[in-house]
């Protein structure tokens, strides 16, 4: 998995497509996710993708409070570094129904991206875990696009193909908005088989319509 984006290479003489997965993850549920998103984007021919953090805005990162499982290793993204991608998914705890105050935080830096219109035309989706099964799943990933569309970005969600979305015979998180986990008040929860499928879908589905989108 590339770490970072270069310069563009070619794919059977089309421009590779440069997909990025940036999260903020606190215990390592959105992490998780981010994964699983990447592992599906790169099933995609002539697709790159990068894993970047968020930074924490905390003076101590709360993920140090308890045993965490996220990766220190991945590096910090920068918000002005994306303008270098095609597509780029953002993954965020919920806070109150809301994105994380750490990825509010690293959205309100793309101001000079917005001036430029630096993002139009790119394609923007989002993923979040709760504590709850109606934790906010819907109403997080919204607070994320809405900013998404200010930039003139393509919202792309999960559709209900995906028969995951349906399922009743368990709790799992997963919404047409987005892929979710449920983590539990205590945070032991970890990311079902069922929640990881649509959200190794949602990396796929994305990367596929991107590619579609620079090759026409």
């Amino acid at each position: 998995m590339a770490q970072a984006a270069g310069d563009s290479a070619q794919y059977g003489g089309v421009p590779v497509v440069k997909i990025l997965v940036v999260y903020y993850s606190s215990y390592g549920h959105v992490e998780t996710l981010a994964r699983a998103i990447a592992k599906g984007a790169e099933a995609v021919s002539g697709v790159e993708v990068s894993l970047k953090r968020v930074p924490p805005i905390t003076p101590r990162d709360p993920s140090k409070a308890r045993a965490s499982r996220v990766d220190e290793s991945v590096p910090m993204a920068s918000p002005s570094e994306l303008a270098d991608y095609d597509a780029i998914f953002f993954g965020t705890p919920a806070r109150f129904g809301n994105m994380a105050p750490a990825m509010s935080y690293f959205l309100d830096r793309t101001l000079p991206l917005w001036l430029k219109g630096s993002l139009i035309g790119k394609i923007g989706a989002a993923f979040t875990s709760t504590a709850s099964q109606h934790g906010g799943h819907d109403t997080t990933i919204s607070s994320v696009h809405t900013t998404l569309r200010h930039h003139g970005m393509i919202i792309v969600g999960v559709p209900y193909s995906v028969t995951e979305l349906l399922r009743t015979d368990e709790i799992t998180g997963g919404t047409p908005f987005g892929a979710s986990t449920i983590t539990g008040e205590d945070g032991s929860r970890q990311p079902s088989d069922n929640e990881l499928e649509i959200a190794r879908f949602q990396g796929k589905h994305v990367a596929e319509i991107a590619k579609k989108l620079a090759r026409s």
